[in-house]
């Protein structure tokens, strides 16, 4: 089967889970990568990939901006929704490679330019549990859940079948959505964890996200700690900032404990490898569900809004134990699962008929 893959550029996430099913999907089937920024910068290194734009938060005092974003968003967003070079870049690669399917993690450019093009589609990503499954919110977040998922909807359209993979379990939505558990990338899958004395703390946008008041506290610990996503490289004081690369899985696996954003893919990880995490969630509902995920679980704490004290910091660790042994009972890979939903329901749209959002069906 030909695939089209388009993988979100936003992060590292998105590519760290495509990195985990694409050995096998290559191996497969003829694969097809379109990707942008982040994810691009970290699948090309291995496989061949069409580059084509992606969309960014921005910041403002280390919290997301709305007005920033919609502002610096202005010009991609009218390039994917009305059609401009990087929609037309999109089209013209999926139809000359004859793709039958198209796979879509958050990824707005492929999803639109398959929708143009006819094919089926396949939302994989994490973010569909706000769209197509009823997770378990922070009290006065389901208005802003639908106000995310409704925007998100407008971006990706409506596929024919979502998979969505997660660290944590929530009742889907709707019968055309398949949970998988989290995927972890084969390095991930080698890694022996040990428990070492540093703390592996990552931001997906570190300039921003390590306030000072969060870098104070961790200086005031003493602990080692071992930064990624900063932009910085060097020693300073017991911090250590370090570049990204695949010595990232060999911190990871020997750390004490993790400190970091409340992405998925990297509490994934982390469960697999028996690691506590104390996340600090940015300002979305997607992050603050994953946070509450992570209590409800037993497998760390939160930082509310953020913000890292020192007593919550020192609390998090003496009970890293607990949480350690909780991780080790919860490790789970998605791999299999989520390879199998996705030749499944590819077999099922090629050959027709394709199932609507509203629960009828269609023909391909």
């Amino acid at each position: 089967m030909r695939i089209v893959y388009g993988v979100f550029g936003y992060g590292r996430g998105h590519a760290t889970r495509a990195l985990s099913v694409l050995p096998e999907l290559t191996r497969r089937h003829d694969v097809l990568l379109l990707a942008g920024g982040d994810a691009w910068e970290a699948i090309s290194p291995r496989y061949p990939a069409v580059r084509i734009p992606t969309l960014r938060y921005h910041y403002q005092g280390g919290r997301r901006s709305v007005a920033r974003t919609l502002r610096h968003s202005a010009s991609p967003l009218l390039d994917v929704l009305l059609g401009g070079p990087g929609l037309g870049a999109a089209l013209k690669a999926i139809g000359d490679f004859r793709a039958d399917v198209a796979l879509c993690d958050a990824e707005p450019w492929t999803h639109r330019a398959a929708a143009r093009l006819g094919l089926p589609r396949i939302s994989f990503d994490h973010y569909g549990i706000l769209a197509y499954c009823r997770p378990a919110l922070a009290p006065g977040d389901e208005l802003e859940r639908a106000r995310d998922a409704a925007v998100y909807r407008v971006l990706m359209g409506e596929p024919d079948a979502v998979i969505v993979s997660s660290f944590y379990d929530a009742p889907r939505a709707e019968p055309r959505v398949r949970c998988v558990p989290a995927l972890l990338r084969p390095e991930v899958l080698r890694a022996r964890p040990s428990r070492g004395e540093h703390l592996l703390a990552y931001f997906n946008n570190g300039q921003h996200q390590l306030t000072r008041q969060i870098e104070e506290v961790l200086r005031a610990e003493r602990l080692p700690v071992h930064l990624y996503g900063t932009g910085r490289v060097g020693h300073d004081g017991n911090l250590r900032h370090c570049p990204p690369g695949d010595h990232f899985v060999t911190d990871l696996a020997t750390c004490r404990a993790v400190l970091s954003t409340a992405g998925n893919q990297l509490v994934g990880e982390a469960l697999h490898l028996g690691k506590p995490v104390l996340v600090a969630p940015e300002d979305s509902v997607e992050q603050r569900a994953n946070a509450l995920a992570v209590e409800r679980l037993g497998i760390g704490l939160q930082a509310p809004g953020g913000r890292l004290g020192r007593a919550l910091l020192r609390d998090f660790l003496d009970d890293e134990a607990r949480f350690a042994e909780r991780a080790r009972g919860l490790r789970r890979d998605g791999r299999v699962e989520a390879l199998a939903a996705i030749e499944g329901f590819a077999r099922q749209l090629v050959a027709g008929p394709r199932p609507l959002a509203a629960g009828g069906w269609r023909y391909a």
